[in-house]
């Protein structure tokens, strides 16, 4: 079977190669409205990874059901955290590879061209590749921003990536950051960022760290997800000295009527609220951006389910988002993952020599 071939970006002797860092978030819609969410739902949930279902029935669902229903529905809860900047997760992964970028400009000599792409909406991977290679980036280094491996996510992410490398005729070499759900940097921003919290607001009597939920299969069909949560969430209750029976690890999101992750994180805070508990923290260390799942889901439904069951007070610790030690952790895993592929990049004279010695032996211009 024939397959697409990108055209190669334009080449000159003695270009300089780069290096490029691609930070691959889920992604969001451009806006609050029915269309674009009709457009994002659909994309979504055709990736083959992220619903793993037979394709000519989820076809008949998908476009007979849950386009014609989910749209308008999605479109209000997407409009009650909507800012005037735009969605939040587009904002803040916006801003971490800002960030992080100047971070690595600051302790790298040869510094990495760094962005950001969705799997799911805009920018899209397959753009932000093309741009990078249009770049002279030469070698990739791609990042997941999803902390815990799932097939649906990070797998998602890659499997999207390399797709658009099967179009290419000169492929950049690739490395990629699959997961680090038990980074060292990782684990102490989540929890420098609840004690930062804390500090301003009290502790709580309850701390849930609530995941987002995948189906209970995916684990029986060998997801690592279900045991890098509870081993992040494990980690996060050490590092901020909790007893067993002071933090709940617990699934959210829970789509259609299959078996998932449990327990389910609605289940946890009822039952909270029904013995009347003065005070319920949650902290979803999943998300390293502010999303719909964290603002309203979690923040809004999270607590009027808490607050109706007989709770107290509700809190939602905001995500990592720009928190400085995530930042940091960030500029370690990726310099890590780059060894050996950063060194002195030539001069422009150098660069021009070397044009030079090539068009003297006969290359064309």
């Amino acid at each position: 079977m024939s397959r697409i071939i990108l055209p190669e970006p334009a080449y000159q002797h003695g270009s300089i190669d780069r290096v490029g860092v691609l930070l691959i978030n889920l992604g969001t819609p451009d806006a609050p409205n029915a269309k674009s969410l009709r457009i994002y739902l659909r994309q979504f949930l055709s990736e083959p990874r992220i619903v793993e279902f037979p394709r000519w029935l989820w076809w008949l669902i998908l476009n007979g059901i849950i386009l014609n229903i989910r749209p308008g529905k999605s479109a209000k809860k997407y409009a009650q955290i909507w800012t005037p900047e735009g969605s939040p997760l587009k904002i803040h992964t916006e801003r971490q590879t800002e960030l992080v970028a100047a971070l690595l400009k600051k302790q790298l000599n040869s510094v990495p061209i760094v962005e950001y792409a969705m799997i799911v909406g805009n920018p899209s991977i397959a753009e932000r590749l093309q741009q990078m290679r249009e770049q002279g980036c030469s070698r990739i280094l791609v990042m997941s921003l999803f902390p815990q491996y799932a097939a649906s996510s990070a797998g998602c992410a890659l499997d999207s990536v390399f797709t658009e490398l099967r179009k290419m005729r000169n492929i950049p070499d690739i490395r990629t950051v699959k997961h680090y759900h038990d980074d060292p940097g990782y684990i102490a921003a989540l929890a420098q960022n609840v004690r930062d919290y804390w500090e301003k607001h009290g502790r709580p009597d309850k701390l849930v760290i609530s995941f987002h939920g995948v189906p209970r299969k995916t684990l029986e069909m060998g997801d690592p997800y279900h045991c890098e949560c509870q081993k992040t969430g494990r980690l996060l209750a050490e590092a901020l000295e909790l007893t067993n029976d002071q933090y709940q690890v617990c699934f959210q999101s829970r789509f259609g009527f299959s078996q998932w992750l449990s327990p389910y994180t609605s289940e946890v805070l009822k039952e909270l609220g029904k013995q009347e508990t003065g005070r319920v923290d949650v902290v979803c260390p999943g998300f390293v951006s502010d999303c719909l799942e964290t603002l309203e889901e979690i923040a809004m439904e999270g607590k009027t389910t808490f607050t109706e069951a007989g709770g107290g007070e509700f809190h939602y610790i905001p995500s990592l988002n720009e928190h400085p030690e995530w930042i940091k952790a960030m500029r370690d895993m990726i310099q890590a993952h780059l060894t050996g592929w950063v060194v002195r990049q030539p001069s422009e004279e150098d660069a021009e020599q070397s044009r030079k010695r090539a068009l003297e032996l006969g290359a064309e211009e």
